[in-house]
């Protein structure tokens, strides 16, 4: 497989403010911001992972209610999905639920899951009295689900590189059969808008 790498789209989802975009920016860019603007539909990055033989196309979607009915246009075709929480929010977990709910009915058969329990940091420190969903509850249902889970931090990296990892090593290396889809901007990391989506930085 050396020299060869396959496209694969990875989409984000969650609530706003579960740290969807700040955990992108960790991975693909290597950096975080302690403030970040809400995504508008959606933001597309690329990271190539040469070791594995691919080049992953990050859709990043928008959190907010009004943007769900766009959802499907980025999901679809996906090889990949990432669902985030907030640790410190059982409302966006309850929300993960859901995600993994439509993603169950609406979703591509062979779509790899990961469950991703963000904000690990707030949950780690002083007392840990922040932490409101406990890693045992998401652990149990991401193991009934098929979903892989990991608690991650994008402030402090905890596990952000070995989330993404550990689901691109699960990706059929086949290419889908409309590969030729909607992906064709090519930015080298940097977000953009497709069409009428603009894009931005989030949470």
């Amino acid at each position: 497989m050396e020299g060869t790498i396959v496209n694969k789209k990875l989409v984000l989802l969650g609530d706003m403010g579960a740290g969807k975009s700040s955990l992108v920016q960790r991975f693909v860019k290597g950096n975080f911001e302690d403030y970040q603007e809400s995504t508008i539909g959606a933001a597309f990055l690329t990271k190539t992972m040469p070791e594995l033989g691919l080049k992953l196309e990050i859709w990043d979607t928008a959190g907010q209610e009004r943007y769900h009915s766009l959802a499907p246009m980025y999901y679809r075709g996906a090889a990949a999905a990432v669902i985030v929480y907030d640790v410190t929010s059982p409302e966006s977990f309850a929300r993960a639920k859901s995600w993994v709910r439509e993603l169950m009915r609406q979703g591509n058969q062979d779509l790899v899951m990961a469950l991703a329990g963000n904000k690990a940091d707030l949950a780690a420190g002083g007392d840990g009295s922040e932490r409101k969903v406990s890693a045992e509850e998401s652990q149990a249902y991401a193991d009934e689900n098929g979903l892989l889970f990991l608690e991650t931090s994008a402030k402090t990296a905890q596990n952000v590189n070995e989330l993404f990892t550990a689901l691109a090593k699960k990706m059929p290396r086949a290419p889908p059969p409309q590969q030729q889809a909607a992906n064709t901007v090519q930015l080298g990391g940097n977000a953009s808008a497709q069409g009428r989506k603009r894009a931005s930085g989030c949470c």
